[in-house]
């Protein structure tokens, strides 16, 4: 592609270098307006730029990514309070033979849910459950981390709704499910292999150890507590609600009570219930919260409910907060019904909470195979996820809440951004440099595409290396002799996704797992940059090597 005018050339880089400056550090001092921002104005500056039109800004956003994404969501969103995570974190305590068996078996667990509930989610979800297994096992927390985090991001090339660039190449090169699976996974799981030995090979001593290692950098140390132990001092109890609950409360449940005298309504002493048992905004209350027992004698006085003390080791997170959003048909029993209700009544509300959790899971098997026939990607995505909402039988809202539409929106801004930066010329350029070293035919030019795929990676992120490569990448491949177009996409997927492995802000699965552990109240736990830098700058090229000749198109 030529390059276009030269006023349009440069405005245009600038507006690119405008989004990529605060997609990779969204809280730059001069500008702290944050990613999602920072792509609208990137989409905003080639419009306004001239660089390209309105209606092609609106054309460049690709609706068949955003619905894969959006329904991938939700599916991942009922999975969640069908307690599905849940089973997979006990999966991995079950029997266990010591840290070494436990690494390996994270390993295979974050790989094989980031296929099916994208690597992002599985971080989200399992940080948790990690450091849980870390503080009652007295484990280093820093080999799990790492391992949650490459091991997710290795699993996730398995399948196009693995990523967010596996399904910008899904939708693009037309590529069915199946035959990205088969074509890619020889690959995927030779690569897990490689990164679990790597992990164990360097941290074999410390996984050896039954107590948290003695030799830890001052700065991942956790604080002795005054008793001696090596775990962290338990951080204050939060105060759940800014009220005066001694005063504010009462009058609270006497209008509530009122409300219920004079509709009768089951939903209201739900909802009570509901208040009192998980604390205001969903947290439930702990034994050790210090809070005002005039929430016990009051409840009990207005609906005969006795107090719920939570046994839960994640006071505040996350999944909890979900679990208690939704209608009566999925809450748990103690949560929905009076401690005097009648048994019939108990069993009968277990009975449904079971059916709804079935429903759930072969919704999502339903998902899978349709995929796996063929079916259309965004269409299957977005009917499972509609037939949870009808399944649920209840406001939807709370779940469509969770969704992330500000990452939504980022993908919009960036989709505008990357066509307005094409129109410049400059990206085509720039492969017209490399192009005739980069064929996917020879060892010497995959290699240099391999380079110049990881290096972008990190540089401009994964998913717009795939927008600008992936199209340029797949026509030099038409055009090569005995090169397929299909193999070209499924290297550029492979490549681009192990390529986040490389540093600690590769991956947007890695700095979940950074800021989930730095902030969890469990267990708080800081993995540096170059702690991650040691081991994914190696695992990262061997696995990437070694996988490239595994791929069939």
């Amino acid at each position: 592609m030529a390059w276009a005018a030269t006023n349009k050339v440069v405005l245009g880089c600038v507006a690119f270098l405008v989004w990529w400056v605060l997609a990779v550090f969204p809280a730059v001092p001069f500008l702290p307006i944050g990613r999602t921002a920072g792509s609208l104005l990137g989409a905003v500056l080639m419009v306004v730029f001239q660089v390209i039109s309105t209606n092609d800004a609106f054309a460049a956003v690709d609706l068949q990514i955003l619905g894969l994404l959006f329904g991938t969501m939700v599916v991942s969103i009922y999975l969640e309070r069908a307690d599905l995570f849940k089973y997979l974190g006990k999966a991995l305590s079950w029997r266990s033979w010591g840290g070494k068996d436990l690494l390996c078996r994270l390993c295979l667990l974050s790989a094989i849910s980031s296929a099916l509930f994208t690597n992002d989610t599985t971080c989200v979800i399992l940080t948790e459950f990690v450091l849980k297994l870390c503080r009652e096992k007295q484990l280093p927390p820093q080999p799990f981390l790492i391992a949650l985090a490459c091991s997710a991001n290795i699993g996730s090339a398995t399948t196009p709704i693995g990523n967010p660039q596996n399904l910008v190449i899904a939708v693009q090169s037309k590529i069915g499910f199946g035959s990205f699976l088969v074509g890619i996974l020889p690959a995927v799981v030779v690569g897990l292999v490689v990164n679990t030995l790597g992990l164990l090979l360097l941290y074999w001593r410390r996984l050896s150890n039954s107590a948290v290692e003695d030799e830890r950098e001052a700065k991942d140390e956790p604080s002795v507590n005054a008793a001696g132990g090596n775990q962290r001092e338990q951080p204050e109890p939060p105060n759940v609600g800014s009220f005066s609950e001694d005063v504010e409360l009462p009058r609270m449940l006497e209008k509530k009570r009122g409300e219920i005298d004079r509709r009768n309504s089951d939903s209201l002493v739900v909802e009570l219930a509901n208040y009192y048992r998980t604390g205001r905004g969903g947290v439930e209350v702990q034994q050790d919260s210090g809070l005002s027992p005039v929430r016990g004698s009051v409840l009990s006085d207005v609906l005969g409910l006795e107090p719920r003390v939570s046994s839960s080791p994640y006071p505040h997170s996350h999944q909890q907060t979900r679990s208690n959003e939704g209608g009566i048909l999925n809450q748990s029993v103690t949560d929905a019904l009076p401690s005097n209700a009648p048994q019939s009544a108990v069993i009968r509300r277990q009975r449904r909470r079971r059916i709804w959790k079935v429903c759930v899971y072969l919704v999502t098997v339903g998902m899978l195979g349709a995929l796996l026939a063929g079916l259309n990607l965004p269409w299957t995505a977005i009917t499972a996820a509609v037939t949870l909402m009808v399944l649920d039988f209840s406001d939807a809202g709370p779940c469509l809440d969770q969704v992330s539409y500000s990452l939504l929106v980022f993908f919009a801004g960036m989709f505008i951004t990357v066509a307005g930066f094409n129109a410049t010329g400059a990206p085509g350029q720039l492969w017209s440099a490399v192009e005739a070293h980069a064929h996917i035919n020879s060892a010497s030019g995959l290699s240099i595409l391999a380079i110049v795929v990881t290096v972008l990676s990190n540089v401009a992120s994964n998913v717009p290396t795939v927008l600008l490569l992936g199209p340029r990448v797949a026509a030099s491949a038409a055009a090569t002799p005995g090169a397929s177009v299909n193999k070209a996409w499924l290297i550029l997927a492979w490549v681009s996704t192990v390529a986040g492995n490389l540093t600690l802000v590769g991956s947007a699965a890695n700095l979940i797992v950074s800021e989930q552990a730095r902030r969890s109240p469990l267990l708080s736990y800081k993995l540096s940059f170059w702690n991650h830098l040691r081991f994914g700058v190696p695992s990262t090229l061997i696995v990437i090597a070694v996988g490239l000749p595994l791929i069939r198109g």
